[in-house]
């Protein structure tokens, strides 16, 4: 019993890195679509892999980094507009007195 669940826990790791080396893949291959260069991409941008992958996928062949990066900032500042709305309208929220 103890030795099938390891081979359990062992074959589970293995999917789950494949599935990381595919995405990865995937996420390198929409990068060179797009035209990002990731040696001369600055590092420490904030976004998952996830949200980068679907960022790539909208953007055009040959969109460039800058078309990259802006998307990005976009989507950041959309997403912190309504994390920080409180359920209020950005416009509304402007209006209120602190």
């Amino acid at each position: 019993m103890r030795r099938r669940r390891e081979s359990v826990s062992t074959v589970s790791r293995m999917v789950d890195r494949m599935t990381d080396e595919r995405r990865f893949e995937e996420l390198l291959s929409e990068f060179k679509r797009v035209g990002v260069d990731l040696d001369s991409f600055p590092a420490g941008i904030g976004v998952h892999r996830d949200d980068a992958l679907r960022i790539l996928r909208s953007l055009p062949d040959g969109a460039g980094p800058a078309a990259f990066l802006s998307r990005v900032r976009h989507e950041q500042q959309t997403t912190t507009r309504s994390a920080g709305s409180g359920g209020i309208a950005p416009s509304e929220r402007d209006r209120r007195v602190s």
